[in-house]
Parts: structure tokens; sequence; C-alpha cells
């Protein structure tokens, strides 16, 4: 087994061999852009780490890997135009430095290259990675949907808000993860598992977002805390304080989260107040720690050894126990 880093690394170096120099270039320059703005690389370290976990050397996962980092920023590239962010990763989106029109066709091409990286596999491999990728960019599209309808809604529950997330977030975490399984040979049983491992581990990830943009150290997140706030993002941090408050508190979040003040400090350290007092914020870290509790009680059962099932806790627990 290899470190995280060294699992990043070499799939920077791969990534950096990939440049498009193709024409038109206004098509391919937004491409190697996004793809050259940073970002943790997660869900392809997944791909490497877990082929390789299943015995294979995680150099046949490269393209696999890629598919999936592809598609990941093709993902955010969408995001941002619906959102009509201005940055990403603290530089200028793609709709942003190029047009509105650039961004879609980008991305739209972005979509097609991740599918073209899974024809250097074999055929079984191919149909078995490309049925799983398929399955997994239409999740992905039926949770930013449910993300962009609860926008306008003022009943979301937490459960709705959990299965939102998990489809928006967590099949992608997963499926990098079986990804490895699948080129590894493991059993189709296993591979479910590692996909289990991954989706909670992915939703612990994403909550550990949430409780992070309210309560994370600003000098070590790297954005701005109290964002989610300021943007009035029903977080499960906001939807667990309308559950859990009386009658006064749920009044004032609401009331806090309908205007939109010129200083924002008053309003984030209202809203921060109030995920305490009324438990929220420790509803939040609860609910990190079960999903996070619910990937390693995967581990007790996928046919691996004690020492490699201890590398995927170890993992598991970084990540929850991250800053940024």
């Amino acid at each position: 087994m290899y470190s995280i880093e060294l699992y990043r690394k070499e799939f920077l170096t791969y990534l950096g061999q990939k440049s498009i120099d193709k024409e038109p270039s206004r098509l391919y320059e937004p491409i190697n852009y996004i793809l050259r703005l940073g970002g943790k690389r997660l869900r392809p370290v997944l791909t490497l780490m877990t082929t390789e976990l299943f015995g294979t050397d995680y150099k046949k996962a490269m393209d696999a890997a890629l598919a999936i980092e592809v598609f990941h920023n093709f993902s955010l590239i969408h995001d941002d135009i619906m959102d009509d962010a201005p940055l990403r990763r603290g530089q200028k989106t793609v709709h942003e430095k190029w047009d509105l029109n650039t961004g879609i066709l980008s991305g739209d091409a972005m979509l097609i290259l991740a599918y073209q990286f899974f024809e250097n596999y074999p055929s079984e491999i191919f149909r078995a990675l490309a049925m799983l990728f398929s399955k997994t960019a239409l999740e992905v599209c039926e949770g930013q949907q449910y993300d962009m309808d609860f926008e306008t809604r003022d009943d979301v529950t937490v459960p709705e808000y959990l299965h939102m997330i998990e489809y928006k977030t967590a099949v992608l975490v997963a499926a990098a993860m079986k990804m490895g399984g699948i080129i590894a040979g493991a059993s189709l049983k296993d591979q479910n598992l590692i996909y289990e491992f991954g989706k909670n581990l992915g939703i612990a990830f994403q909550l550990q977002d949430d409780y992070l943009d309210a309560f994370g150290d600003p000098e070590s997140f790297g954005k701005q805390v109290g964002g989610d706030i300021i943007e009035n993002k029903k977080t499960i941090l906001y939807l667990s304080a309308l559950q859990l408050g009386n009658a006064g508190e749920q009044k004032e979040i609401l009331d806090l989260y309908s205007i939109q003040p010129q200083d924002v400090s008053d309003k984030v350290n209202s809203v921060k107040g109030i995920f305490l007092s009324t438990g929220a914020a420790k509803h939040t870290k609860s609910e990190i720690q079960n999903y996070t509790q619910k990937a390693f009680e995967v581990l007790d059962i996928i046919d691996m050894s004690e020492e490699k099932k201890a590398v995927l806790k170890q993992f598991g627990e970084n990540l929850m126990m991250r800053k940024v």
C-alpha cells in the first residue's frame, strides 16, 4: 500500500500528461483550465487506492480515476452556471472567464471525454464501468435537481436532505471506490460492499462540510466561514434547528434566512448561536459519526485482510477529523 499523497501525486502526473491540445481551442482550453484549478482529488485517489487494496496495481485504474475526476469537474462547471457563481477554488469560474455558452459546451464535452477513458479497458470491464458510471451520473443529476427544488420549498425535511446529498455527492464517492473493485476483479459482493462503504463515507463527508462551513477555523477552512448561512442554504444544521428548536428559535432563524444584510457578520453569528442552542450542531456531529460508523461496519464483512481494512478505517477517520 502507498500513501494518499503518493496516489495524489501519481494521479496529478497522469492528469498533466492528458492535457488536451486540440482545436477549437475555446472548447478545450476551459477543460484544461478547470482540471488544473486544484481540489482535493479525493475521488480519483479513492479509485487508485481501492484497486490496490483489492490486490491489483493502481496504475491500471488511472483511466477510470481520470474519468471520475473529469466528470466531477464537468458537474462543477454546470453547477457554477446554475448558481451564477463567480469563483471556483479562488479563481474565476469557466462561464465567467469565457462565457455562458462556452461553459455549457465545454462541460458537455467533458462528459463525453469521461466515457472515452473507459474505452481503454477490456470489453467486460468497460461494460461494468460504463453501466456504473451511467447510473451514477444520472443520480448526480437527480441530486442536483432535488437541491434546486429545495431552494423554493419551506417544508424540506432532514431525511429528504440526506437523500439529496446521497445522490448529489455520496454516490460519486461510492462509484469511485467500486470502480477500483471492478478493475481489480473483486467479487460482486465485495464490489457492492466497498460501494456502501464509500456511500456512507461520502454522506459523512458532506455533513462535515456543512458543519465546517459554520464552525470551521477560518485560518484552515480555506473559504469564508458562514458562506452557507449568507446564501440561506438549507443545510442539515438549518433543517435540524427548525426541527429541534422551540417556537421562538424557529421564528428567529426563519426571519434571519429571509434577509440579506450588508454586514453579514451579525447574521452569521446569530444563526450559529441558534445552531448551538437548539442542539442542531450537536445533532449534525452525531450524524457525521453515525454515517462514519455505518461505513466502518461494512468493513467487518468485506473479504479483505485486517491490515487493509485498517487502511480504509484510518482514511475514514482522517477524513472526519479534517479542518478543510
